[in-house]
């Protein structure tokens, strides 16, 4: 089963010098909201979060960072999330980061394996027991912060034990993602338990959208509204940025000299690659498809996908499918050569995959929902397909040939206007600029941290 795994998220990720006392303040940071007049309370509008002054929290803290996905093992966006986030935080505070898989090198970095009781068991089970082994590790820690389904049970059972706090960030959920039962088969049913139970028990969730933040209420309506913020997905502007290789594009069968369609992420439900499959066969002949696609959820879609490609690659020429190890340079320099960028999801709680194609200056063509279109500035950084969905948790269109329909008009419309197209794409990186540095977030971040310690 074919995998991809972007070493363009595995660049050397460096550990700060020793701390004072093996500490380091957090200092007076200010937190999304700090500032603004007062937001109306409501459940679909987030809540500011009371700033930190310099007063009020004087300690000083380790955070134990719990996830499945670290660098170089590294395969969605909570991946990318965490390897910055780590990155631009330490430095400022000391973080001990916890992983899944194979030993690192890295300083303050550990991994743990699946115990070899489970190796054939359920893989919800193996996870609870790399869980375990991750909060049992976290003593001495002042807070600990995970991140997806696979580390808050970590971060529960850490809380627990060692009596400190847990913050966890939603990257996705568990009850808008019901094919996964495909995946883990009753073993859904006990990552959806260690989902409720996490968000239900944070003294923080940070949602990485509003769009993500009203999900997370009306998932878990038992959830207090006012523990909920929102803490956008950033992007490195330095390490994704505009590539121009004529030569590197040939090598990996992309014609620099035909307009291009390009789409990047894994092969699962969520992401829509199905639909879009369907859609580019009513684009002009002229134009290309190129995937950058893999890491299959089941062997199912694999097949479904496999077979929808190979059927379209015989209607058409220009249809690409990579789905080998990509390095960085060939991500970007793909992105950069596209006349737009595709994001087709049915489900998204942002897309970081979005922000790292504006940053290198591709429009982009996305799904009006989630996170989405508060990336994406229609009509200004791209174009948002509309989108009718089933209120079922699946986010299957309620009218699919219609969703195909109006897919395959806005990414025909994009790519047969190139100017349009070139603003689109300069805007796009101002606003990643403008708005989604990592700078930004991790002191948002700190912040929030140092607001929890402080309520403790």
């Amino acid at each position: 089963m074919p995998k991809i795994f972007f070493d363009a998220m595995a660049s050397p990720y460096w550990w700060a010098p020793p701390l004072r006392n093996g500490r380091r303040p957090l200092g007076d940071v200010p937190f999304r909201g700090a500032g603004r007049a007062p937001l109306r309370r409501s459940r679909d509008v987030a809540q500011p979060v009371r700033r930190v002054n310099p007063g009020d929290y004087r300690g000083i803290v380790r955070v134990d960072l719990l996830t499945r996905e670290y660098p170089p093992e590294v395969y969605g966006g909570a991946g990318v999330h965490v390897a910055e986030l780590v990155r631009a935080m330490r430095g400022d505070i000391e973080v001990v980061v916890r992983a899944f898989g194979k030993p690192r090198d890295e300083p303050g970095t550990f991994a743990y394996g699946v115990p070899q009781e489970l190796s054939s068991a359920n893989p919800t089970l193996g996870t609870l027991g790399v869980d375990l082994q991750m909060a049992a590790d976290a003593a001495g820690a002042d807070l600990v912060h995970s991140h997806t389904w696979y580390a808050n049970a970590a971060g529960r059972i850490a809380s627990l034990l060692h009596g400190i706090p847990h913050v966890l960030t939603a990257h996705s959920l568990e009850p808008l993602r019901p094919w996964k039962a495909e995946q883990l088969g009753g073993g859904y049913r006990v990552s959806s338990w260690i989902e409720r139970e996490a968000f239900e028990t944070a003294d923080a969730v940070i949602a990485v959208s509003e769009g993500m933040r009203r999900d997370i209420l009306r998932s878990y309506p038992a959830l207090d509204e006012s523990r909920v913020s929102v803490i956008y997905n950033g992007i490195d502007l330095d390490e994704w940025r505009p590539s121009h290789d004529d030569q590197l594009l040939r090598e990996l069968g992309v014609d620099p000299d035909r307009p291009s369609v390009v789409f990047v992420g894994r092969i699962t439900r969520q992401k829509g690659l199905p639909y879009l499959l369907r859609a580019a066969r009513q684009l002009p002949p002229e134009v290309q498809l190129v995937l950058c696609a893999g890491a299959p959820d089941t062997p199912e879609i694999m097949a479904e996908v496999s077979g929808a490609v190979k059927a379209l690659q015989q209607e058409r020429t220009g249809v690409v499918w990579l789905d080998r190890l990509l390095s960085r340079t060939e991500l970007t320099t793909i992105l950069t050569a596209a006349t737009t960028f595709v994001c087709p999801s049915v489900y998204e709680p942002l897309g970081i995959v979005n922000l790292e194609a504006m940053a290198c200056g591709a429009a982009v063509v996305g799904t009006a929902t989630g996170g989405i279109p508060e990336v994406v500035d229609d009509g200004v950084t791209g174009r948002l397909v509309p989108i009718e969905q089933l209120q079922d948790g699946t986010g299957t269109p309620v009218d699919p040939d219609r969703f195909v329909a109006d897919l395959a008009a806005t990414l025909t419309e994009v790519v047969s206007d190139p100017e349009a197209a070139r603003r689109y794409g300069e805007a796009g990186r101002r606003r990643a600029e403008e708005h989604f540095g990592w700078g930004r977030i991790a002191e948002e971040t700190r912040a929030l941290y140092a607001t929890v310690l402080a309520g403790r």
